[in-house]
């Protein structure tokens, strides 16, 4: 049974168990003894049971990596997520890694962070992991909330919401995260513009690499472990969009136009990448492009593409850039 199919079979038996018996977290207790539920700020019934247990995705620690120009496992089209601070070379997390770990938690330029892929919503984001000036790692709860993961830290087992940002269960309830910039191009596209740079190399684990565990997932009529409303303007629920804070983008639009200026922020999308959530094999996907956000300067912006049901679900008032 391929891990897809296991997710839908634990998606079955949790809509069979019903909200209520999810929401008690005295079910929880036995494997979160650290974690205070006396906090919390969203409701317990929100958040299901992914199916794997607490680390049963294996977070990466201390990643070790290798000269672009060395890299050979890698076809040209397929997606990484490039993190390009001032003062050191860019690196490169191939999202065949992230697939099957979901967090690398590394240390570039002497700052902490936490490179993070939330393959039901397609949220690949990076984020500082200071808090109030302590370095923190973080672990896959195999918790889900609209159908978006749930991380914990590893300090106080506090849950945070990764789509967010924010700590939503625990002592740390409330805090923030702050997201850097980073952003979803091909392998290609980054040796072009990265000769100097560094790519993740292989983790020492027993995972198919390079294989999409979830084929056909956003072609879906549905996402998996989402109980939502649907997007609002007739917009597909796993459509991607791409998001810069509080707004979204539909790549379809984006993609029409080449490039917007709009809001403070410059877009453009530029064929070469494949979808990793289409096809068996990650770099066979079909195309989605490259897309960059910039400010008017042309500094990278902050921003990620998620699926418009998680925007929808995380951003209800959020604004939806149809260009009317």
């Amino acid at each position: 049974m391929t891990p897809l199919h296991r997710l839908i079979v634990t998606c079955a038996t949790v809509l069979a168990l019903g909200g209520s018996a999810q929401a008690d977290p005295s079910r929880w207790q036995a494997e979160w003894s650290r974690t205070d539920f006396n906090r919390s700020s969203v409701e317990f019934a929100e958040i299901l049971s992914g199916g794997p247990p607490k680390d049963g995705i294996p977070a990466i620690d201390a990643p070790e990596f290798l000269p672009a120009a060395d890299e050979t496992r890698l076809s040209a089209r397929e997606p990484v997520l490039t993190y390009a601070p001032e003062g050191a070379p860019a690196r490169a997390y191939p999202v065949r890694y992230l697939m099957w770990h979901e967090i690398v938690n590394d240390v570039v330029a002497g700052r902490p962070i936490a490179v993070t892929f939330c393959p039901l919503c397609n949220t690949g984001m990076v984020f500082d992991a200071t808090i109030n000036g302590v370095a923190h790692s973080f672990g896959v709860s195999g918790k889900l909330r609209h159908s978006d993961m749930i991380m914990y830290d590893r300090a106080t087992e506090s849950w945070w919401q990764q789509a967010t940002a924010t700590a939503i269960v625990g002592q740390m309830m409330g805090m923030q995260l702050t997201q850097l910039p980073a952003w979803m191009e091909s392998w290609e596209r980054f040796r072009a513009e990265h000769p100097d740079g560094l790519v993740m190399d292989e983790p020492d684990a027993p995972r198919r690499y390079g294989s999409n565990p979830y084929a056909a997932y956003d072609t879906s009529d549905r996402p998996f472990l989402y109980r939502g409303e649907d997007p609002p303007h007739g917009i597909h629920p796993l459509a991607r969009v791409v998001r810069v804070g509080d707004r979204a983008w539909p790549l379809d639009r984006l993609r029409e136009a080449g490039a917007l200026r709009e809001g403070g922020v410059v877009l453009t999308w530029r064929a070469g990448q494949a979808s990793a959530l289409d096809s068996r094999e990650i770099g066979a996907g079909r195309e989605v492009g490259n897309v960059r956000v910039t400010d008017t300067q042309g500094r990278p912006a902050v921003h990620d593409i998620p699926f418009a049901f998680a925007f929808h679900a995380f951003h209800p008032e959020g604004r939806w850039m149809l260009g009317e």
